[in-house]
């Protein structure tokens, strides 16, 4: 347990029965009555954003988070397997926990994993990654100097806007924050 004053942003607590990070705090002293922290704290599992006010005497549970570097080794089902980088244990995390990183995992990638307590919590993969393109309608002849685009399904099935001088079997680079294309590889 640790006090309301002891709060630093980034720092993960157990709310409700939800774990949560803190965005911002701010501790307000009033002209009367007792002294009070604002806080904005994000939900891990769901990532909404929430706003509560503790009074200086409550005291919050704070949960230590694991970020360890993984591979990801292969797919069996909906079952993914992970290999610890550093141990060479494996560890195994199923496709709904996931969320929509799957779409950027390639066998053999390195990754970020946050567990607590043992449980899943977010997979971060890199900022960027190189994809093939399996398949995208061919580009009209002389059409390169068009800022157009049109669709392009990747390796791992996930589908984005490329430009048109993309073809079928180009590598393409994709920013995973924004999930879309960056340059042809």
């Amino acid at each position: 347990m640790i006090s309301i004053n002891q709060l630093k942003n980034g720092m993960a607590i157990k709310l409700d029965g939800d774990l949560f990070t803190v965005l911002d705090f701010q501790h307000i002293k009033p002209g009367k009555g007792s002294a009070f922290v604002r806080t904005r704290l994000k939900n891990i599992r769901i990532k909404t954003t929430i706003d509560r006010t503790f009074k200086s005497s409550d005291k919050l549970e704070d949960v230590f988070i694991e970020n360890k570097k993984m591979q990801y080794l292969y797919r069996a089902g909906d079952t993914y397997h992970f290999m610890d980088q550093e141990s060479y244990e494996q560890a195994a995390f199923l496709k709904e926990d996931m969320g929509d990183v799957i779409d950027f995992l390639k066998e053999n990638m390195e990754i970020t994993v946050s567990l607590c307590e043992g449980k899943l919590l977010e997979v971060i993969p890199p900022i960027f990654v190189e994809l093939k393109v399996e398949y995208t309608e061919p580009g009209i002849k002389g059409d390169t100097a068009k800022s157009g685009t049109k669709q392009a399904k990747l390796e791992t099935g996930m589908t984005i806007q490329v430009p048109l001088f993309v073809e079928i079997d180009d590598t393409v680079k994709v920013d995973t924050r924004i999930r879309g294309y960056v340059s042809r590889v």
